[in-house]
């Protein structure tokens, strides 16, 4: 299918998704859960390789460092203690550069979590995986810690990108939940989450490969509502 065909059977559906996200409701904290000792805060990849440095870093991702610490702070005024950081933190070797730049390598200040997370004042309650892919749950520990937690059922997801990490995450749960008749909650929180953005042109000066952030996150945003993700517009 040519470009132009496409962008025209595909408008009304844009427009439709496009409305959707502007609909978005907000979740009130009381309303998260009635036990915030069953609820569980997960954070994936807000590092300085991803938000401060590196070649990988972006200022989009940058952005939800604020929103995030914000919600960390009130669900933990609101007696929410499960938090758990998810962070790239590669071999040199990785194979995983065969498809990115290297980037977050183990002992480096990209690997490590944001100043701004390491300034709270719970920090160091805080659970931190490193993992070696863009999915949370293979070769971590996290899925580990979540046959030790069975009495946690509802989990906030935030953090980058939104259709790479955070989707697998997400994804993850929802999925996890669904296969072991679970009746547990997904929840992410758009303003906590977002993706890099890299123009056609840029890609083709450099090598790289194309990444349009507006369309990619707002997809990938519809893309786990449709799978049973709560997405909203954020949590106050």
């Amino acid at each position: 299918m040519d470009p132009a065909t496409l962008l025209k059977n595909s408008e009304p559906f844009l427009h439709y998704v496009a409305q959707w996200e502007a609909a978005l409701p907000t979740l009130e904290l009381s309303n998260l859960a009635a036990d915030p000792k069953r609820v569980a805060v997960i954070s994936v990849d807000v590092i300085n390789g991803f938000c401060h440095s590196g070649p990988l870093a972006s200022p989009r991702v940058k952005g939800i460092i604020g929103p995030i610490v914000r919600l960390f702070e009130h669900t933990h005024a609101a007696g929410v203690r499960y938090f758990i950081l998810t962070q790239d933190t590669h071999e040199p070797e990785a194979v995983e550069f065969g498809q990115y730049p290297p980037h977050c390598v183990r002992g480096t200040d990209e690997a490590e979590a944001v100043p701004e997370f390491k300034a709270l004042p719970f920090y160091r309650e805080m659970v931190t995986f490193p993992k070696n892919s863009i999915n949370s749950a293979l070769n971590t520990g996290l899925e580990g810690w979540l046959k030790e937690h069975p009495e946690v059922n509802t989990f906030v997801t935030v953090g980058d990108c939104t259709d790479l990490c955070t989707y697998q995450l997400a994804m993850h749960l929802r999925l996890r939940a669904n296969a072991a008749q679970l009746r547990q909650r997904v929840i992410l929180p758009v303003d906590c989450v977002d993706t890099y953005d890299l123009p056609v042109e840029t890609a083709k000066q450099i090598g790289a490969v194309p990444h349009d952030g507006d369309l990619l996150h707002l997809i990938f945003l519809y893309s786990m509502m449709l799978n049973g993700v709560e997405v909203v517009r954020s949590i106050l």
